[in-house]
């Protein structure tokens, strides 16, 4: 990396730093859109057919825990890459982090949407088996259960949920006010102080999501545990936010912002990442799978059997060509990388192939005995309005709130440095 004094800055006011119009007029239309999709997408969610494999409070409780883990994950990515970039006091990522910060604070509304979750958690059966007495009676041993009640109640699963989104807001919250705050002081102790507090926040934040993924993914299946799980979440959380941050730097330069911040060496090394998490996804899953079928624990094996039957067999077998292969390869390239629209379209299957990971694991809980089930066209359906609502209605928050500041973080000390980057 290398820093050229003779860079020239624009002024903090200049255009090329705000939101352009072409992007803030969706702000409504996200909003509108999104809230329209996510309700229709609930309304099919639990118009499912209920039967003897399908449970239908449950498939639509689910659908939108897919939707919603779908786009925390990508809140959370962000907050993570923020958090990184403090801790290492990387120069290159400066023109490309208000993006993730805009993304991360809104782990404040993704708080209040939680709310449907909390509320199925107290309800019998409405999305977490262990909530259904029958359920637990007929296939949770007895001695097993008498561990696993002290941990999963709704009472004890509601305290943690606060614990993690105080974690989570609080941490948003800090490094996004010190980070618009530098916008109008250009107070370089800010960053000092961001960079003090990255370090424990990274311990904070990686026990967080570790616990949170166990409580909202790991526990639909009330006997299967993995202690891998937490870090196949992240994986996958850190990929999706990079993908986003690709996106989105995209679109601002095709609408005119940062297009002499922004170039080809960060889109390069935006690859670099995306490439490399891609392959950390595939070993962490790899791993998880090998351990616990190599072992063959029925616990353990069971949940990995249901993924391989029915149609989920299919979507296992896609998430290895899809999810990994294809990427590992399209993305390899140092051609590929230092190509802005080749790099946007990656992210953006990407992100999709993540949805659908997200759904291969959650959406085989949303059952009543052994048989897993996608619940039809219909069903396939409603999971994706829920996820693409939810993601727009934030998104659209997203853009409101980018318009009341910048979109590059005009004052931070490294932004000379940022601009002036190179790959070598």
């Amino acid at each position: 990396m290398s820093e050229h004094a003779a860079t020239k800055l624009k002024p903090a006011d200049d255009p090329a730093y705000r939101l352009p119009a072409c992007l803030g007029k969706f702000q409504l239309p996200f909003l509108g859109g999104g809230l329209a999709l996510l309700l229709v997408g609930l309304f099919l969610a639990f118009s499912v057919q209920s039967n003897k494999d399908v449970s239908m409070p449950r498939f639509g409780f689910s659908a939108y825990l897919t939707a919603y883990l779908y786009t925390l994950s990508i809140c959370l990515g962000c907050l993570f890459f923020v958090l990184i970039q403090h801790l290492v006091r990387a120069g290159w990522s400066v023109v490309v982090r208000r993006i993730a910060e805009l993304m991360m604070i809104m782990i404040w509304p993704m708080a209040v949407l939680f709310l449907p979750i909390l509320f199925a958690a107290f309800q019998e059966n409405a999305l977490f088996a262990w909530t259904n007495p029958d359920y637990i009676a007929e296939f949770v041993p007895e001695r097993a259960w008498e561990n696993k009640k002290l941990f999963l109640n709704p009472t004890f699963f509601a305290i943690r949920a606060v614990v993690y989104f105080t974690i989570w807001c609080s941490l948003s919250l800090y490094f996004w006010r010190g980070s618009v705050l530098q916008d109008e002081t250009g107070e370089r102790a800010a960053t000092d102080r961001m960079q003090l507090w990255s370090g424990p926040a990274v311990m904070l934040f990686a026990l967080s999501v570790s616990f949170a993924a166990f409580d909202w993914g790991m526990s639909l299946a009330p006997m299967w545990f993995s202690t891998m799980f937490g870090v196949y979440f992240f994986a996958g959380s850190i990929l999706a936010a990079h993908c986003f941050i690709c996106v989105s730097a995209f679109l601002l330069q095709r609408c005119g912002a940062a297009k002499d911040e922004i170039t080809v060496e960060h889109y390069h090394d935006l690859g670099k990442y995306m490439f490399g998490f891609i392959v950390f996804w595939t070993y962490i899953g790899f791993s998880q799978y090998l351990l616990i079928w190599y072992g063959a624990i029925p616990e353990e094996a069971e949940w990995f059997y249901t993924r391989q039957l029915g149609s989920f067999a299919g979507i296992s077998i896609a998430l290895v060509l899809l999810h990994w292969l294809l990427p590992f390869f399209g993305t390899m390239a140092r051609t590929v990388r230092r190509m802005p629209a080749v790099m946007a379209l990656w992210a953006v299957y990407i992100l999709i192939m993540h949805f659908v990971d997200l759904f291969w694991v959650v959406m085989p809980e949303a059952r009543v005995g052994h048989h897993a089930h996608v619940g039809g066209v219909l069903g396939v359906i409603a999971c994706v309005l829920c996820a693409v609502g939810l993601l727009g209605l934030v998104l659209g928050l997203v853009l409101r709130m980018a318009a009341s500041s910048h979109v590059v973080a005009v004052r931070d000390p490294r932004l000379r440095e940022s601009i002036a980057f190179e790959n070598f």
